[in-house]
């Protein structure tokens, strides 16, 4: 990996410690926000557009959005202290199982873009999907198709979740509009 990688990979995991220690929610709210951008970036890095644009639309837009909305709407108490205090074994335990992500799973990791990775050793599972998927599903472009058809109820499933979310936003920001 390059150093950028290693970088922006830092960056995604003191967002996501900071953002677990901060008290002030406020504060909370806004390194969510970058952590989020973060894996965005880190997506785009990862050869993964269309997650990418996902975690940037819905993690770092909407739902960074929505949090300071309702943090907004709702009182928001002064707390003196903006940090919350590191349990030492917790926070041992955890980076020893970070610790052991690294060394262990990291190195069983394929680059990025190497041609020797599953999807493209095995050029039958990859050839059904280029050959057919416009016979099977008359979608031209095959990651439309996969997402669209071959995995529909799971994207069925998630725009129920992006709708049940945004029904709850309005609800709890009590401005449901019903015509």
């Amino acid at each position: 990996m390059s150093a950028f990688a290693y970088a922006l990979a830092f960056f995604v995991i003191a967002t996501a410690v900071a953002t677990a220690l901060f008290r002030d929610v406020l504060s909370a709210i806004i390194v969510f926000g970058a952590y989020s951008l973060g894996m965005a970036i880190l997506y785009t890095f990862l050869l993964a557009p269309d997650v990418a644009m996902t975690e940037a639309a819905i993690g770092a837009g909407v739902t960074t959005l929505l949090l300071l909305l309702t943090i907004a709407r709702t009182t928001r108490p002064s707390t003196d202290d903006i940090r919350e205090r590191i349990h030492v074994p917790g926070a041992v335990a955890v980076g020893a199982f970070v610790l052991l992500l690294c060394t262990v799973v990291l190195p069983e990791m394929y680059a990025v873009g190497l041609t020797d990775t599953p999807v493209w050793s095995d050029p039958d599972v990859t050839q059904h999907y280029i050959q057919k998927t416009y016979k099977q599903t008359g979608v031209q472009n095959a990651v439309t198709a996969v997402l669209a058809a071959y995995r529909g109820f799971d994207t069925f499933g998630e725009a129920v979740v992006v709708f049940a979310a945004g029904v709850s936003t309005l609800l709890v920001l009590k401005r449901e509009v019903f015509a």
